[in-house]
């Protein structure tokens, strides 16, 4: 397996981890009548409904 011959300076390793950057999740409040207040971006909820349509292959629950 390959390994380096000489140490990476640290600021050549500081360049590198400049990009490494943690986001916290985007939360919008939900349109909708009760339920969850609030809901993840671009995710369906529970129920099936994205972007206020309903899903195909979701069934009401009975």
């Amino acid at each position: 397996m390959p390994n380096p011959k000489r140490r990476h300076s640290h600021q050549r390793t500081a360049k590198r981890r400049t990009n490494y950057v943690s986001y916290l999740p985007e939360v919008d409040a939900t349109k909708g009548q009760g339920g969850e207040p609030f809901k993840l971006r671009h995710f369906a909820t529970p129920e099936g409904f994205y972007k206020g349509r309903r899903l195909p292959g979701f069934k009401d629950k009975s």
